[in-house]
């Protein structure tokens, strides 16, 4: 064998031994205090494979008669989030509650389900749920607001449609802290979208941003990513809005799915990644 073939042979060799190398596994996630008596399990380096791995956010709320617990992280990561859990309180998760169902959140669900957590969520993740023929599904559901009380502390719950048609926003009163889901995402983790899918969508996620505003709180948590300031929500929700009426413009003035997707990477850097999946369904609702 000539040179040149055994060093483009071997070349290949190594290209397909590599590609077919497992990704190393991720960081465990961390507990991040937002408050005395509320925690984030969040992920350590906020990217996509992580989040693949470990799933999205979930916050503990701590009260004297047991835990509130606002999302379920993923099957796979059951064991460390009990753990964790259990690093801050003896006290056994009472409830836990699903801001929406894609599994990065709720896949967790159905291991708390069978050790006694009650779960809640809104009729259309519910639905959304059975639909999919996912475990866990929630034995509570609710429409529009509901409200849970245990230990003296109020956790308010509202429906949304925005990333789904049924996602839910937890407002925790006492600590002056909002849990989002998926309506909020850190944009160095995952940008703004909507499941089609799942009925989500960009008009009614700007309705849904806009009334998460009147709430009164100082921390919100999103689906993915650190907490955020009320005023670092604001801008995350003006720029989402200024990313969906710029595509309502170009679409006015006709411009292809092609034009749009490198204006708004342009203009916003936004358009690869999981977003470039939401443009055409974008288009089709923003005509």
């Amino acid at each position: 064998m000539k040179l040149h073939h055994l060093v483009l042979s071997l070349l290949m060799v190594a290209s397909a031994a590599a590609a077919q190398t497992p990704a190393p596994p991720a960081p465990l996630p961390t507990l991040v205090k937002v408050r005395d008596d509320v925690y984030v399990i969040q992920n350590v380096n906020h990217v996509v494979a992580e989040i693949g791995q470990n799933g999205g956010n979930a916050t503990v709320l701590m009260t004297s008669e047991g835990v509130v617990l606002i999302d379920t992280k993923n099957d796979r990561m059951h064991d460390d989030l009990v753990a964790k859990v259990k690093s801050l309180t003896n006290q056994p998760i009472k409830y836990a509650v699903l801001t929406h169902n894609h599994a990065d959140h709720s896949g967790g669900a159905a291991k708390l389900q069978a050790e006694g957590t009650t779960l809640m969520a809104s009729v259309g993740t519910r639905e959304n749920m059975v639909r999919g023929n996912q475990p866990g599904v929630p034995t509570v559901a609710y429409t529009g607001s509901s409200l849970i009380v245990l230990g003296g502390k109020e956790v308010q719950l509202r429906e949304f449609r925005g990333h789904t048609r049924g996602d839910t926003v937890v407002l925790i009163p006492s600590a002056r802290v909002v849990v989002a889901g998926d309506l909020v995402a850190t944009p160095d983790t995952i940008p703004p979208i909507v499941n089609y899918g799942d009925g989500g969508s960009w008009t009614d996620l700007g309705r849904a941003l806009d009334e998460v505003a009147k709430l009164d709180f100082d921390t919100l948590i999103g689906g993915h990513g650190p907490p955020l300031t009320k005023a670092e929500f604001l801008r995350y929700r003006d720029r989402a809005a200024a990313i969906r009426e710029r595509v309502r413009a170009l679409n006015r003035e006709r411009k292809s799915q092609d034009d749009i997707t490198q204006t708004l990477l342009k203009e916003f850097n936004w358009g690869s990644g999981p977003a470039a999946g939401n443009i055409a369904g974008m288009l089709q609702e923003l005509r």
